[in-house]
Order: C-alpha cells, then structure tokens, then sequence
C-alpha cells in the first residue's frame, strides 16, 4: 500500500463501508451513501477546501470517478450535520482498529475553537447561550466560541473529546468526560495521564486514584515540585503539536459552524481525518504517525 490520498480514502471507504454494513437507514436509500458522504467529508478536511459549495464544485477534478453522485451544497451540509454522531462513531473505530488504542499513556489538554469575532455576529449566533468569551493564555488572546478537551495517546490518536463553554473548569470537564466513557479507565488499570498546571487538583487526583490512573503534571512555582515532574518539559511540545497539527493543518478554527450540531459535525469531520491519516500510516508502516503530508496536496 502507498500513502497517497486516493489509497487512503479507498482504504477508509471500505472500513465504513465494512463497519456499516447491517445498518438500515429509515425511509428511501440515498444516492450519496453513509460510507461516500464521510469519505468525502475526509477528503475535504485533509485538501483544505472550507468552502463546502468550492469543494463540491472541485470534487470532479481532484478526485475523477471517485464519486459518481454530489448532493447540492444545502443537501451535503444537511447530511454532514445529521452524521455527527456517526463521526464520533468511526472516529472510535478506527482508533481502536489501531495498535496505539491500548497505549498505556494518555496526554489531556484544551485548546480554543472561536466562533465569531464581531458583536453582532455574537448576537445573532445560534450559539448565544451555549458559547461564551474567554482568555486563552497560550495564545495570549480573548476569544468567543468553544474549547475542545481532547484526550489523546502521545503519538496523536484521538481516544475522547468533548466542545464545553470555555468558562468551564478544564478539571470537572475532565471528569465529565471520562464519566461518560467510563469503561476507558477500566479497561487500562496503571494509566498514566499527561496534563498541564490547568488541571490542578486534588479532587480530580483522588478521582483518577480510585479509577486506577494517575495524573502527572507540574506543581505551581511556589509548590514542591511533584514526582516526574522533570520528564513533562519535552511532552508538553508533543501536547501542542495535535492542536497544531488540528490548526495548522486541518483548519480547525475554520471551521465556518454557526449552531452547535455545525460546529460538532466540522470538528468531528478534522477529528475523522486525523485518526484515518494516523489509522493509515500504522497499516503502511509509516515512519511518523501523525503525518499528513501526503495526502494534504
């Protein structure tokens, strides 16, 4: 097998296909199928297009025969927010069908997702009530949208996420999270957690404890420095580089959502194209995992 685009949407047709087979869906079968739709939603997120009506005018050109039906851009923007849960489905997937999926370590961490700059986009937004401002220290920078909590292996495989208002203790999203996958803890006793100073607390170390994980992360200044502490500084850099990988790569804050199913649907669509690149270089061997490059041109 190669690495170049088409093999690795041909491959991850076939694996929703596989995996959707036995589903019925209610009511008259599509022309774009399940399988085709995410596919091409994939397609669309590794290219960089974020225009969805430019993508489906591009789609003959960039890929000849691949599809030989295209809804509308009203109908493919329909059936992308409908398949959300989907997304989060095949998302979990093809993680698990990877060999990273039992890694004993996991790396938590937020980052922003913006959703709107000017005020009156902010009051006229479905999202008023659900989003919020906020300040995002790394980027030393005000925003107003949402913050994705990802939770990660170290070499990127997305395990769990969740999109919280940014005002939102990083810690109690955390434990919200992990609440309601609750069988992940279960099933990797002596899990280590990777986090930053955000996730202080004891509360949240005694709830980690009683699940058999432990959290390593640094102590504040002007605290005794904690256990391991010293071995954070160079995974810190592997933390930032998911979201840049999601940012720089995948476009995540462009994400052009402006209900909260939109914005779900758009980060699970680059979430889906991050685990199929990665589900795709540890089939063929690649030499980095997280790596997009040959697929993104």
């Amino acid at each position: 097998m190669t690495t170049d685009l088409n093999t690795l949407l041909t491959a991850l047709y076939v694996r929703i296909d596989d995996h959707l087979t036995g589903h019925v869906r209610a009511g008259r079968p599509p022309r774009l199928t399940d399988a085709e739709l995410l596919t091409l939603a994939v397609a669309q997120a590794l290219l960089g297009i974020h225009s969805e009506a430019r993508w489906l005018r591009l789609v003959p050109a960039a890929l000849p025969g691949a599809f030989p039906y295209l809804p509308g851009q009203s109908g493919y923007n329909k059936r992308l927010r409908a398949a959300a849960p989907l997304l989060k489905r095949l998302i979990r997937m093809l993680a698990a069908d990877t060999d990273l999926w039992t890694d004993p370590v996991w790396r938590v961490d937020s980052t922003p997702v913006e959703c709107a700059r000017s005020r009156p986009t902010v009051r006229r937004s479905d999202l008023a009530g659900i989003a919020g401002y906020s300040y995002c220290p790394s980027h030393s920078r005000w925003f107003w949208g949402l913050r994705l909590h990802l939770i990660c292996t170290p070499a990127g495989l997305p395990i769990t996420w969740a999109l919280a208002d940014p005002k939102l203790d990083e810690r109690q999203v955390l434990m919200c999270v992990l609440d309601e996958d609750a069988h992940l803890l279960a099933e990797r006793p002596g899990l280590l957690i990777l986090a930053d100073k955000g996730y202080v607390s004891a509360e949240l170390d005694d709830y980690l404890q009683t699940r058999g994980a432990e959290l390593l992360r640094p102590s504040y200044r002007n605290r005794t420095p904690r256990p391991g502490q010293a071995l954070l500084a160079p995974i810190r850099q592997l933390i930032e580089s998911v979201h840049d990988t999601l940012k720089g790569q995948l476009d995540l804050e462009l994400h052009g959502g402006r209900s909260l199913i939109g914005v779900t649907a758009r980060v699970a669509q680059r979430l889906l194209a991050l685990t199929a690149a990665i589900w795709h270089n540890r089939a063929t061997g690649q030499p980095i995992t997280r790596s997009l490059i040959a697929y993104d041109h």
